[in-house]
């Protein structure tokens, strides 16, 4: 799955906030202190970071050609 450009639900821009979330997590930073500290407020929002899984290089391994 890749970030989308704006939340789903409440359409406030989140898709360039991943590098700095990704710098931060891969120092030791807690997911609650990330979050805040990029500016996600709200649940939505914060659900977007949360539930991601970076899939696309599984999905790669099948593509045809």
């Amino acid at each position: 799955m890749i970030i989308p450009i704006r939340c789903f639900s409440c359409g406030k821009p989140v898709g360039h906030l991943i590098e700095e979330f990704k710098e931060r997590q891969e120092k030791g930073e807690t997911m609650k202190k990330t979050l805040d500290a990029i500016g996600l407020t709200r649940y939505c929002c914060r659900a977007i970071y949360m539930g991601h899984l970076e899939l696309i290089d599984i999905a790669g391994e099948f593509k045809k050609g």
